[in-house]
C-alpha cells in the first residue's frame, strides 16, 4: 500500500500559507466554536460546545485545526480559518466473525469565508486520513447534504468516497442558514481509506472504467432557490424527488461512484455496482 501524505504546510493558489496541526488549548478549541458560527449561522442549541471537542481529543479522536501563517505570526487561535472534528466508532461486522468493527466519523468541517474553493477542505481530509490509516482505521464516515454541489464534488470525486445510505431528515429542524428551512436530509459517504479506489483518485492515477447505472442531477441553481423564501418550493421539490430516486437505487443495492459536473454547473450522481473492501490493502 502506498501512501497519500498530506504536507502539514502548503501554499493556497492567492499565495496564503497554510498549517495543519491538532489543535491545542482551550483558546483554539473555542475558535473552532466559533467558527461554527460564523460558517452556518448556528444557534445556541446547534453550536458543539467547546466540552465536547475537549472529550473528543481525550477518547481518540480528532480536532484538527487549518491556520493561515501567511505573515509569519504564531499559529494561535488568531489564525485559525479551519477545522475538522472527528470521532471514534464501531459499527456491526458484516463478516463472518460478526465482531463489531472500528471506524472514525468525520462530524464537521468548517472553513472560514475568503478562504473556501482553494483547497483547504480538502486537506484537511487528507490530514484527518493520514492519522487515521496511522492508527489502524480502514473506513472514515460523514454525512453530506445531497443538495450542496461543491460537497458531492469533493468528496465523490476528489476524495474518491461512496454512498449506499440515504437518511431523511437526519437531524431535524437546523438552525443553519445553508439549510434554507429544509429538512436536513444527508447521505452517508464510506471513505474507505486504504483501498485501491481512494489509492488511484489521491494519486491521480487513471481508475478503472466504472459502470454507472443510473444518474441522478441537481440543478446548479440549488444553493440560490435554498436561499430564497420564493424559491424554496422549487429546491424541497427537487430534495423530495432525488430523495425517492437515491433511496430506490441503492435498495437495488446501486452505490454513489461517481460525481460530475455539466458545462452548466448541474451536479450529477452517478450510481453502479460496488463492493466493500474485506480488509486494508497492503
Amino acid at each position: 500500500m502506498s501512501t497519500i501524505l498530506a504536507s502539514p504546510i502548503f501554499a493556497t493558489p492567492q499565495g496564503r500559507t497554510i498549517l495543519i496541526r491538532s489543535c491545542q488549548g482551550f483558546e483554539e478549541l473555542d475558535a473552532c466554536v466559533q467558527l461554527q458560527i460564523d460558517v452556518w449561522g448556528y444557534s445556541d442549541g446547534d453550536v458543539i460546545p467547546r466540552r465536547v471537542f475537549i472529550v473528543t481529543q481525550k477518547i481518540g479522536g480528532q480536532v484538527l485545526g487549518a491556520f493561515d501563517v501567511t505573515d509569519g505570526t504564531p499559529d494561535t487561535y488568531d489564525n485559525l480559518i479551519g477545522f475538522a472534528m472527528g470521532l471514534p466508532a464501531v459499527r456491526p461486522s458484516r463478516q463472518e466473525d460478526r465482531r463489531p468493527e472500528p471506524y472514525l466519523h468525520s462530524h464537521m468541517l468548517a472553513v472560514r469565508a475568503g478562504y473556501r474553493n482553494t483547497g483547504i477542505g480538502r486537506r484537511l481530509k487528507l490530514a484527518q486520513r493520514e492519522d487515521a490509516v496511522a492508527r489502524g482505521f480502514q473506513l472514515m464516515e460523514w454525512t453530506f447534504d445531497p443538495l450542496e454541489v461543491k460537497n458531492s464534488f469533493l468528496n465523490i470525486h476528489r476524495l474518491g468516497a461512496i454512498v449506499r445510505r440515504y437518511t431523511s431528515n437526519f437531524y431535524g429542524v437546523s438552525s443553519s442558514r445553508l439549510q434554507g428551512g429544509l429538512p436536513t436530509d444527508r447521505l452517508h459517504a464510506e471513505w474507505w481509506m486504504q483501498s485501491e479506489r481512494v489509492e488511484a483518485i489521491l494519486s491521480g492515477v487513471p481508475a478503472a472504467p466504472l459502470d454507472i447505472q443510473q444518474t441522478i442531477l441537481v440543478p446548479h441553481a440549488i444553493g440560490t432557490w435554498k436561499s430564497s423564501t420564493e424559491d424554496q418550493a422549487h429546491a424541497l421539490a427537487v430534495q423530495t424527488e432525488n430523495r425517492i430516486r437515491l433511496q430506490e437505487a441503492f435498495a437495488r443495492g446501486l452505490a454513489i461512484i461517481d460525481f460530475r459536473t455539466d458545462a452548466e454547473g448541474n451536479g450529477i450522481f452517478g450510481l453502479g455496482p460496488w463492493e466493500e473492501p474485506t480488509s486494508p490493502q497492503r
